[in-house]
């Protein structure tokens, strides 16, 4: 009889069982928001000290019930809210919760006199800058993020070095960089797909969701990054390394269709906009170029790569695309900052071709600080090494 009954009530309650998950896909479908970090999310992260000598031994990241990188939004107050956009830079996932430069930069706007130039009694400055994140990702944020925000005092964007690492990662062909999946831009979203086993079912999902945003517990990685020691001496190592630049045409078009777009989403939903230029090390030492691991025919954070663009090639590359970057700011008169003169170009800033130490990102922070409390301006950037004017002047590699 205990066989038998319960069989009886496996066979009652598969079907409710059944009926709850589809009620949890159609929750998830209908009723969630996208949120480029999950809501609730505690890291705590170890930098391989090997890899990382000069970065801290213990990094907190925590994420806020908004999905920011931040602490929780205040509830009461005059509040002055500014949001920060862009990839792994602003995003500075080996870097402290209060080292980030978002996260500098809350802090520093705190102080009471700076509180009384933003005519404010609160300041919050969330994050929600994701690696890999470049134009096309940053538009799709915007478009996918904005609506349930409250209108904004500032909008801070910082994007640049992934539309031109994505479009190198696939060979550099003459088309644009591969179209960017929601799944890679945002880690809680209503687009999931779901399975029967367990892992894969949504009520698991919701179960996550919600132990992330009510129980917060931390999770803890050890020798964090460490792969990016294997990819230096991947670059050290490679087999080809290209010297001649791609034609970057139809990368830099592809930017400009959708930089131009989130600057207009942003401006629409925010009092002033500021676009920070996108800074980048030029190695000149040994050591320096050591610490390279950028510009690779193929994911080098993820698989085995034997090919690499030089770095003088990434950085031509950089230079044209900041310099189209300025030239749209300035066209829709959106205010520009470039932080790469307050960041001395060695080791003491950037731990590789891109990302900022700690005395890097208060450099940064310091800089937009400065920015903020001056009365706005879209001033023209000027390019750092190439004009777009020169484009036709420049020999390219043929690609087919």
């Amino acid at each position: 009889m205990t066989v038998l009954l319960w069989l009886i009530l496996l066979a009652a309650a598969l079907p409710l069982a059944a009926v709850a998950e589809l009620c949890a896909r159609w929750w998830v479908r209908h009723r969630t928001h996208y949120y480029v970090l999950p809501p609730g999310m505690r890291l705590r992260l170890r930098p391989d000290p090997e890899v990382f000598p000069e970065l801290e031994k213990l990094v907190r990241f925590d994420v806020n019930g908004e999905g920011e990188r931040a602490d929780e939004v205040p509830r009461s107050g005059k509040l002055c809210r500014m949001l920060v956009l862009g990839g792994s830079q602003p995003e500075g996932y080996l870097l402290d919760q209060d080292t980030s430069w978002p996260g500098a930069l809350h802090r520093l706007l705190q102080a009471p006199e700076r509180l009384e130039a933003l005519q404010a009694e609160r300041v919050h400055v969330g994050n929600i800058a994701r690696s890999g994140v470049g134009s096309e990702g940053l538009d799709l944020i915007l478009a996918r993020v904005l609506p349930r925000y409250p209108h904004l005092q500032l909008i801070i964007i910082l994007v640049g070095a992934s539309d031109v690492l994505r479009w190198l990662e696939v060979g550099a062909p003459p088309s644009p960089p591969p179209t960017v999946q929601t799944s890679e831009v945002f880690r809680c979203h209503p687009e999931m797909s779901f399975g029967w086993r367990i892992k894969a079912l949504a009520l698991t999902e919701l179960a996550r969701r919600w132990r992330s945003r009510w129980l917060r517990p931390a999770q803890f990685h050890d020798r964090a990054c460490k792969w990016i020691g294997r990819a230096r001496a991947m670059r050290a190592g490679a087999r080809e390394t290209r010297t001649m630049m791609p034609d970057p045409s139809a990368m830099l078009a592809h930017f400009d269709v959708h930089f131009r777009s989130a600057l207009r989403r942003a401006q629409a939903q925010a009092d002033r906009v500021m676009v920070v230029h996108q800074p980048w090390f030029a190695p000149r030492t040994p050591e320096e170029i050591a610490h390279m691991w950028h510009g690779s025919v193929g994911k080098a954070w993820q698989e085995e790569v034997t090919t690499f663009y030089s770095l003088e090639v990434l950085a031509r590359l950089m230079a044209l695309l900041d310099a189209k970057a300025g030239r749209i700011a300035q066209e829709l008169g959106v205010e520009q900052l470039d932080v790469s003169p307050v960041l001395v170009n060695g080791l003491e800033t950037y731990y590789d071709s891109f990302h900022a130490t700690p005395a890097g990102a208060r450099a940064v922070a310091g800089a937009v600080v400065k920015a903020i409390l001056r009365q706005p301006t879209a001033s023209a950037h000027p390019a750092r090494a190439v004009d777009l004017a020169d484009v036709d002047s420049i020999e390219y590699e043929k690609v087919s």
